[in-house]
């Protein structure tokens, strides 16, 4: 793979101009479709072969008049204080309002609040219940227009009219939420690369990659069902993943500018050693994100295909478009206009950078680092086991928007239990007597307990499917709902086997609860998957054992901690949310396949590069601060610009619960992954194991391929190749002089020493005789090997400890201008 990637580096590098009009075109493209097409989203969850959504199927044949998968609305209205509806003033503008309602576009029915007794027992509330024709995602502008008409005519009345139900439009995200993220993105990777252009390159290229997602994915909702949150996650995964992986690639690319290298080889080899972590970084979501659809949830399925294409999209560009750019900015790239000092001073090999600082004091405290990690990310996950998951209704939405005003006025007039009425079908075509079924189910039903109504059974025309309304006590989302809908359809057995007739519960509250058990009962399964996924794909990269164990644990644990904070924020309503609620139902399944994703992003980019110096030399404890040397500059802007993306979603409409829900809950689960369980569980392990990290059985290491995540075979390849470095790079010369490579270092051995003399870490202590590509297993040791390597550190960092000299002999620094630019 390395290899594959350097020559596609090398040649969009290459071709820069056409593979950006290649993009170009492409963007044309889906822009143009998009703009033709005339597909929409929608809201409604279902679980095929639920007993919920058998019955709507039922209904939908038995009674097509019924638009059983028609959106709804209701509008309620309350008279002025002191009046009733049935003023003769009041009752003449509602009747005025109904018969607009009754003119709108689309609409299949509406139920008049005088004609059909929906008013409260006070008189002072009422509603219309209307029914479209087509479904809530094709609700028409102009059907909108009217609904709006109808609130601004009554208000004027006096009234107080408000909207709820699922064709009621909800706010759209504002262009705030679109852009405070990557506004944020932006700073963070001008202080990384400390230049303009370095920083730009990213953010126009990932730009380009996110429109083509998004325009395809609109095109896509003109064939296929869309959820209507599937717009909103793949902007918020693209612009996250797409700038992410191309910060790996263009730091990369610098580095090996710094080395010396022709820029055309340096980007072939920036993609060749960067380039595999993308792929397989890219390759983890996807994959976890298309098992999405093994659930059987179609919104789920949606929501996962989406993102996972705009991933997709995102790996592409990081590996064609953003060399390309690359070749086009030219020299600009090394311009560092916006450097500091100290970041100045870094380059030249003077100081220590944080990452340096933090892997040292880590790895001299493993023990203490540890135990206080795992403990902090444990207290935080206990709130965990006060889960509570539920689909969102208008109960959910922010406190004076007008779905919320709805709810609250028809629980007040109606009781709690009317926002969620329950649809009991009686499906008496192969009873012998059908009336009779229907009549004992109504029997049944009043019999039971949390029932507030039960309105007469309603037949279809051919008087063998039945229908009876249900209105529970207590509120849709409450746990005394949920046992009554099991309650009935326990009882229903009893009627089939008296009557033969089968008993089925739908409705909105019915159906929600349904996914939520699927989701529920899923989950397990789904982690134990994508854990599974996780063992392998790093046992296949890393050829260890211990390392993919300690990736998946602290994947579980980031996740549960995760878990418990958005419990914290959103049941308990801390940092000052006025609404409390249960937590998406969709949410636990949606965060943990993007997390895995994310997660598996960072270990491979911090864990390659210790296993790079590992393999080319350096000892345990060395990889560990060599490997947070590269790395933790990248991971750890990598993690802040991920954290702004999310975050900024947590700023959307409370109409839109999920992709608050989700931002916030991804803005928290990167922060505690990244900077927690990565770059400090993570050291503290692998600090405590040393050679054992890296052990593999023999056996196994004859069975796996060798994948090279880390490009060391090409870069052998390369740097053995016959090139007249005299000749092409006089520069490479100075440089092999000031490292001390003579002639008795092979080409690996020198560019290692180079290596470490040129980014401050003294090896000469460990370094009496070239150290083996692979080193030999050790033996285990027991727990008292644990304890005093807890209690001292390992010998390795007595010995080796990667300290920058304080006295250096003068470090290379070669002029840009004397890179072979192409023109």
């Amino acid at each position: 793979m390395a290899t594959f990637l350097y020559r596609l580096g090398r040649f969009s590098f290459r071709r820069g101009r056409l593979v950006l009009v290649l993009w170009l075109v492409a963007l044309v493209a889906v822009g143009i479709g998009a703009a033709a097409s005339s597909g929409s989203a929608s809201d409604s969850v279902s679980v095929p072969g639920a007993q919920s959504q058998k019955a709507l199927d039922l209904l939908e044949k038995q009674f097509p008049q019924a638009s059983a998968d028609g959106a709804t609305a209701r509008v309620v209205f309350e008279a002025p204080s002191g009046q009733k509806l049935t003023s003769d003033a009041n009752r003449t503008q509602i009747e005025s309002l109904v018969a607009k309602l009754e003119k709108s576009p689309q609409v299949a029915t509406v139920s008049a609040p005088f004609a059909s007794g929906q008013i409260s027992r006070s008189g002072t509330i009422g509603f219309a219940g209307v029914t479209y024709k087509v479904a809530q995602g094709d609700v028409s502008d102009a059907a909108h227009d009217v609904q709006k008409a109808v609130v601004d005519q009554g208000e004027k009345a006096g009234l107080t009219v408000s909207l709820g139900g699922d064709a009621v439009r909800g706010e759209a995200p504002g262009m705030l939420t679109q852009t405070l993220g990557t506004s944020i993105a932006g700073i963070v990777l001008m202080i990384t690369f400390g230049s303009l252009v370095a920083s730009g390159l990213p953010q126009l290229t990932a730009g380009v990659g996110v429109l083509v997602s998004l325009f395809s994915i609109t095109v896509a909702a003109r064939i296929w069902d869309v959820a209507s949150g599937a717009t909103a996650l793949a902007l918020m995964l693209g612009v996250a993943v797409a700038v992410d992986y191309a910060l790996f690639v263009v730091f990369r690319y610098r580095d090996e500018i710094r080395a010396v290298r022709d820029p055309e080889d340096a980007a072939g080899r920036a993609l060749g050693t960067a380039g595999p972590a993308v792929v397989f970084g890219g390759l983890t979501v996807i994959i976890a994100l298309l098992g999405l659809s093994v659930i059987g949830v179609p919104a789920l399925t949606s929501l996962g295909l989406a993102c996972a294409f705009a991933v997709a999209v995102g790996v592409l560009v990081a590996l064609t478009l953003l060399p390309a750019a690359l070749g086009l900015a030219g020299p600009q790239i090394m311009k560092n206009n916006l450097q500091t000092r100290r970041m100045r001073a870094q380059e030249r090999g003077e100081g220590e950078a944080m990452g340096v600082r933090w892997a040292k004091f880590v790895t001299r405290r493993p023990v203490k680092v540890l135990v206080a990690s795992v403990i902090g990310l444990g207290l935080l996950a206990l709130p965990a086991t006060s889960l509570r998951l539920a689909m969102p209704d208008d109960g959910m939405k922010a406190s004076g928007s007008t779905q919320r005003v709805a709810y609250d006025t028809l629980s007040e007039g109606f009781g709690p239990g009317f926002n969620g009425p329950l649809t009991v079908v009686v499906d008496a075509r192969d009873s012998n007597a059908p009336t009779a079924a229907a009549d004992e189910a109504t029997t049944l039903l009043n019999q039971m307990d949390d029932i507030a109504d039960v309105h007469g059974a309603v037949f279809n025309p051919a008087g063998d499917v039945a229908l009876i309304s249900v209105v529970p006590d207590s509120s849709p989302t409450s746990q005394a709902t949920k046992d009554l809908i099991s309650e009935i359809r326990d009882r229903g057995t009893e009627l089939h086997a008296n009557t033969n007739a089968d008993v089925m519960v739908t409705g909105a509250t019915a159906v929600d609860i349904d996914v939520s058990t699927k989701l529920a009962d899923a989950a397990i399964p789904y982690l134990a998957v994508v854990i599974g996924l996780a063992l392998l794909l790093l046992l296949l990269l890393y050829r260890s054992i211990a390392i993919p164990l300690k990736a998946a644990l602290g994947f579980i644990l980031s996740t549960v901690a995760t878990m418990g904070f958005l419990v914290c924020v959103f049941q308990w309503g801390w940092f000052g949310l006025d609404q409390t609620s249960p937590l998406n139902g969709l949410l636990p399944i949606l965060l943990i396949s993007v997390l895995f994703g994310l997660s598996m992003n960072h270990e491979l980019l911090l864990v390659t590069r210790m296993r790079e110096e590992y393999t080319r030399g350096a000892r345990p404890t060395q990889a560990i601060v060599a490997g947070f040397r590269h790395s933790a500059r990248i991971v750890t802007a990598s993690a802040v610009i991920m954290i702004a993306v999310f975050a900024g979603f947590f700023l959307v409409p409370d109409d839109m619960d999920l992709i608050k829900q989700i931002g916030l809950g991804l803005a928290a689960a990167v922060s505690f992954d990244a900077f927690v369980v990565r770059m400090t569980i993570v050291p503290a392990v692998m600090a405590l194991l040393g050679r054992r990290a890296w052990a593999l059985p023999k056996w196994l290491d004859r069975v796996l391929p060798d994948v090279d995540v880390e490009g060391e075979k090409l870069r052998r390849a390369l740097d053995t190749a016959p090139v007249d470095t005299e000749r092409s790079h006089p520069e490479l010369v100075g440089a092999a002089a000031l490292v001390g490579a003579g002639p008795g270092l092979s080409a690996s051995s020198a560019e290692y020493s180079a290596t470490l003399a040129l980014t401050g870490v003294d090896n000469d202590k460990e370094t009496e005789a070239p150290a083996p590509a692979r080193h030999a297993r050790v033996p285990a040791r027991g727990p008292s090997w644990l304890k005093r390597r807890g209690r001292r550190g390992d010998d390795d960092a007595t010995t080796t400890t990667v300290d920058p000299p304080q006295q250096q002999e003068p470090t290379m620094r070669t002029s840009m201008k004397k890179l072979p630019w192409r023109k």
